[in-house]
């Protein structure tokens, strides 16, 4: 490990560790523009020149470009130093406008600061400045191309780290230009991370584009809802209205960026149909006489029919707060539930996946990107969780050998080995590619009912991950139970929703699920139902059909969702922005968001576009919505009961896995539970048979497929919507068994419906599997279809 002074301060670093980061370990801010941690050095900018006056290296050099070496002493206020980067600042101005009071980027701007660090405050080049035309880069980057410095960020971001073509630099010497080869849309599912990185004006938030300066929003600390990753996000507020969301750096989780799922799906908090007030049989009514209403309602359903004719359902997007609050409330009434689950085997396949999260085999989406074979099993990454095919491309610029089985076509920017498997298939691919290399060519034609060009790419597998130091898998819950019992293989499982793992983690093992729950609704059993935060007409459509036959129905939400309109007595929540909450990651690991806006109307809507009403005694408009944890307190007080004043505190306590968590001192990278490696229960895979019919498996789009993004605006924009159907996905052999064709009108049997739909092929996936989009109006499918259940129209 090199020693080296800089501005006399001693430093020891790691090998390999550049000069310029050597001295922002220290606190020494050398200027730079095309150096970033995440993206190394380009020696591009020649901005971070530092004078090395003594050691191996002397005289002025780049230090983005020069490693630590022993013996070092650099000085980086040298005189030399500062006029140089001084001559380069006012050769980056010679072009640049000046147009900083209508750029989006003006007051957070790299270039403004360094030239004004620089002291350069005249232009002495009398020619004319360079100029470019524009692009239309799609709904989410402005491009202002007039402002580029040539540092060549966004193109190292874009094209290496993310591995997109479609944008890149064109042209050679002072004429190079960044952009596409045509206008259109950027294909990048991460390309908003341009907006963060580039240090000028050039690509800004088009979304936020005059909306606010970063110093007039209320800035928090935030984590993304949109999938079970967890990624750290920062959200910038202006007059109670999400202006823009950003990545925030958490190394062991998200590094630097986010998706674009996560950075444009806000906007659901201040839509104008918003349920903001308390409902009682759809007759507005203030949130106190609601809760009230909810209260009597419940205590004489008790009375007359006894607690267990009321049940308790969660939702998945929930924060712990709300799922610790359900189960205690559930605990002191006595009544039946919560639910989270579809069914009992999905909680208990969720908790089996946490539990094999051992230190010894817990990888975080860090340490997967440093892996150096990884087997994906029932996973689409760009569909179900895009951060998890960034850390795959890493890992694979690494010499990573990355194989997929999933039974859809997938598509990711870096170069795999796909094995389109049906989920039936997916234990035994498992099973083969774990086991003995020797034994796969066998075991593959046994076990196994794949196209015969497939057995060399399994066998494959099997030998790059016997051979490999940092093998990782990353799987479903569904195949927690065929993982190998071995601590060479690293975990990681990807959940249905960032809610998910903390309710496998709270809800007790009897927890029913929702199949339960709709078989004693039908039954009478229940007649009364407390709904949280979940729309049952997406989660549960066979109960949802049934609600009508209720005794009560008493619903808490922030989203306008059909289970809200069919509430008897409705309570309006907070979302994370307004109230933050603790939410835990598909790794297990334990996140806190901040509120970063009270509840309450945008000003923009109060006033109308203008400002709002100047009567500074009127209550503000909107501000009935609260944590959904206290409503339910509120509740439990109406029945005479009462809850600890911080349910998760006192649940956690009763977990050994929740040992010594301190809910209001997370870590800034999050609490890691400590779970105890307990076997996860063994199921036999179903063997495999042709009258099996064709399993539905659903396919996420990048966005709207989760509930509060269905309910974002610009999240609601980028869905392709398809022409008068949804369109499922055949295998061109299962579709020709079936006398389908490409393009074939086809009716789908939903429940006690037929919903139409539009079939394509694909010799990219599996057989024996349908593939369906996340849509609303085919939620409720049974596991399989059979030549009935999918029939030509």
């Amino acid at each position: 490990m090199p020693d080296l002074i800089i501005d006399g301060r001693a430093i020891t670093v790691p090998k390999g560790t550049m000069v310029i980061e050597a001295a922002q370990r220290l606190g020494i801010m050398i200027p730079r523009f095309c150096w970033h941690k995440a993206l190394g050095a380009a020696g591009a900018c020649r901005l971070c020149a530092v004078k090395f006056v003594d050691g191996p290296v002397k005289g002025l050099e780049m230090s983005c470009m020069t490693p630590a070496a022993d013996g070092m002493v650099v000085e980086t206020f040298h005189p030399e130093a500062v006029a140089f980067r001084r001559r380069i600042i006012e050769l980056l101005m010679v072009n640049h406008p000046h147009d900083c009071p209508v750029c989006d980027e003006g007051g957070q701007c790299l270039l403004q600061d360094e030239t004004i660090s620089g002291n350069h405050v005249l232009r002495r080049f009398p020619g004319r400045k360079r100029t470019y035309l524009d692009q239309n880069l799609g709904p989410f980057i402005q491009h202002e191309m007039n402002r580029c410095i040539h540092c060549y960020r966004c193109a190292r971001f874009y094209q290496d780290y993310c591995g997109y073509r479609d944008f890149g630099p064109m042209q050679n010497a002072n004429r190079v230009y960044f952009g596409r080869f045509e206008d259109g849309p950027l294909e990048n599912p991460f390309a908003g991370n341009l907006a963060d990185l580039c240090p000028t004006g050039v690509l800004t938030d088009k979304p936020a584009r005059f909306i606010s300066r970063r110093w007039e929003c209320e800035r928090a600390p935030s984590v993304c809802l949109h999938c079970s990753l967890g990624c750290n996000v920062t959200v910038l507020s202006r007059y109670r209205r999400v202006a823009r969301i950003e990545a925030r750096e958490n190394a062991a989780v998200n590094g630097s960026f986010i998706c674009d799922r996560g950075r444009f799906s806000a906007g659901y908090e201040s839509i104008p149909d918003r349920p903001r007030s308390g409902l009682v049989d759809g007759r507005p009514v203030p949130a106190t006489e609601a809760v009230a209403a909810a209260g009597t309602r419940l205590a004489a359903l008790a009375e007359r029919h006894g607690p267990g004719s009321i049940a308790v359902i969660g939702g998945q997007r929930c924060c712990l707060e709300t799922q610790a609050a359900l189960i205690t409330l559930a605990r002191a009434a006595g009544w039946r539930g919560p639910a989270f689950f579809a069914a009992k085997a999905q909680h208990t396949a969720t908790r089996a996946a946490l539990d094999g999260l051992t230190p010894a085999r817990a990888r975080s989406l860090a340490e997967l990107g440093q892996a150096d074979a990884v087997l994906v099993l029932g996973v689409s990454p760009l569909c179900d969780a895009p951060m998890l095919a960034l850390a795959l491309r890493q890992a694979s610029r690494a010499g990573a050998k990355i194989f997929l089985a999933d039974p859809r076509p997938v598509a990711l920017p870096l170069p795999f080995t796909h094995l389109p498997a049906a989920p039936r298939h997916l234990p035994a691919v498992l099973a083969v590619a774990t086991g003995d290399p020797a034994d796969a060519p066998t075991a593959a034609q046994q076990k196994l009912p794949l196209a015969p060009e497939l057995w060399p790419a399994l066998e494959s597998a099997a030998t790059a991950l016997a051979a490999a130091k940092r093998p990782v898998l990353v799987y479903t819950p569904a195949l927690a139970a065929a993982l190998p019992d071995d601590d060479r293989f690293g975990r990681f499982p990807v959940l249905p929703r960032a809610g998910t793992a903390g309710a496998a983690l709270l809800a007790p093992d009897d927890a029913p699920g929702l199949d339960e729950l709709t078989a004693d609704v039908a039954a009478g059993r229940v007649t009364g139902l407390v709904v949280a935060e979940t729309d049952l007409f997406t989660a549960a459509p066979g109960l949802a059909a049934l609600l009508d036959t209720l005794d009560v129905l008493v619903v808490l939400d922030y989203l306008p969702t059909p289970t809200v309109a069919a509430a008897g007595v409705f309570l309006p929540t907070t979302t994370i922005f307004e109230s933050g909450g603790i939410l835990a990651a598909s790794d297990g690991r334990l996140q806190a968001a901040s509120p970063v806006q009270a509840p309450g109307e945008p000003v923009a809507r109060d006033g109308s576009g203008s400002h709002p009403p100047r009567a500074f005694d009127r209550p503000l408009p909107g501000t009935d919505p609260a944590p959904a944890a206290f409503w339910l307190s509120q509740i439990a007080q109406g029945l005479g009961r009462t809850l600890p004043r911080d349910p998760l505190t006192a649940l956690a306590a009763s977990l050994p896995e929740l040992a010594g968590l301190d809910c209001a001192r997370l870590p800034a990278a999050g609490f890691c539970p400590t779970f105890s490696g307990a076997p996860a229960p063994q199921t036999a895979p179903p063997p495999f048979a042709a009258g099996d019919g064709l399993a539905v498996v659903y396919d996420d789009a990048l966005f709207a497929t989760d509930e509060p993004g269905r309910y974002a605006p610009l999240a609601q924009a980028q869905v392709q919507v398809q022409a008068g159907s949804p369109v499922l996905l055949l295998q061109a052999d299962d579709a020709a068994a079936l006398g389908l064709g490409d393009g074939m009108a086809v009716a789908v049997e939903c429940g006690d419906r037929l919903v139409p739909a539009t079939v394509r092929l694909s010799r990219a996936m599996a057989r024996g599997a349908v593939i369906v989009p996340r849509v609303p109006e085919l939620a409720g499918l049974p596991q399989s279809l059979g030549p009935c259940g999918l029939r030509r129209r």
